[in-house]
């Protein structure tokens, strides 16, 4: 990793552990889905831009086969993964939620053992065993404190599982020629046109920002969450290993719950360990054994 590379993954970590605390300061004004749904929309439309100048990619999918690869894939990796999570963020505080968020690497791992014929080993069962540990920690401090609410666990593991589905199909869909940057695109922009829909029915519309506050939160959701996160994630996937990308998401909780400090949430004894635990189990299925 040269130190370009490793400036990149700094700076992806501090934007997406950010954002747990940036989006709860953005609930405070508007409701889940509609925020996640105007945001993602933004994101897409600012990538657009983005690529459009850069040249290079198609910015249609091309027939049939590449149109049902961006819904099927678009479904669990976008909408089920945005969409839930903001609902656990919503319930949740911010810290927690990031913990519970990034158990993906565990589910990615059963699903594949349950559906795909991979071995399950003794890392395996340490990994789950750690994930059942934090779980149990959240939820007792969830219980004995009254400061969130026990479903925001469940609409958190909930997006998890569908982070992790979503990746292991990505994993096994054949995309032939269609560019991931154009697959991105199409995903955030019609997951956010479902949630919107979705909002629409079920939540009262927002209204206009008043404070420089709720303008930067939302300026941060479409330009780094949504932008400047995904074009460097673009690249580092590229040019790296994929077990050393994938190692970058276990700094991210950590950041996240101690960002959200900054908010006045105060981390306990129960998500130190909880987060401990939750590296503990990434690191069990994603590193190798030389």
């Amino acid at each position: 990793m040269n130190a370009r590379q490793l400036l990149g993954l700094v700076l992806l970590t501090l934007m997406w552990g950010l954002n747990w605390p940036v989006m709860k300061l953005g609930l405070r004004e508007w409701s889940p889905l509609w925020f996640r749904a105007v945001t993602m929309a933004g994101g897409a439309l600012a990538l657009l831009a983005y690529y459009w100048r850069q040249g290079g990619i198609p910015l249609l999918p091309r027939g049939a086969r590449q149109w049902r690869s961006v819904v099927v894939l678009g479904l669990p990796n976008v909408m089920g993964w945005h969409g839930l999570s903001i609902i656990g963020v919503a319930h949740l505080p911010a810290g927690r939620a990031a913990i519970l968020g990034f158990t993906m690497p565990v589910f990615t791992v059963l699903l594949s053992v349950l559906f795909y014929g991979e071995r399950f080993t003794a890392r395996l069962a340490l990994a789950v065993a750690a994930v059942l540990v934090a779980i149990a920690l959240l939820l007792w401090n969830e219980l004995g404190t009254l400061t969130g609410s026990p479903e925001g666990i469940v609409w958190m593991q909930a997006a998890a599982f569908c982070w992790a589905l979503g990746t292991v199909w990505m994993r096994r869909a054949k995309l032939l020629a269609l560019a991931p940057e154009t697959l991105l695109i199409w995903m955030l922009g019609l997951s956010s046109l479902a949630l919107g829909l979705v909002a629409w029915a079920s939540e009262p519309a927002p209204h206009w920002p008043t404070g420089a506050a709720m303008w930067g939160v939302l300026a941060w959701s479409v330009l780094l969450n949504y932008g400047a996160a995904q074009v460097i994630w673009f690249a580092m996937a590229r040019a790296l290993p994929a077990s050393t990308s994938a190692m970058s998401v276990t700094a991210i909780p950590i950041v996240g719950i101690l960002s959200s400090m900054l908010i006045g949430e105060q981390p306990t004894w129960q998500d130190g360990l909880a987060v401990v635990c939750v590296v503990v189990a990434i690191g069990a299925v994603l590193l190798r054994r030389r």
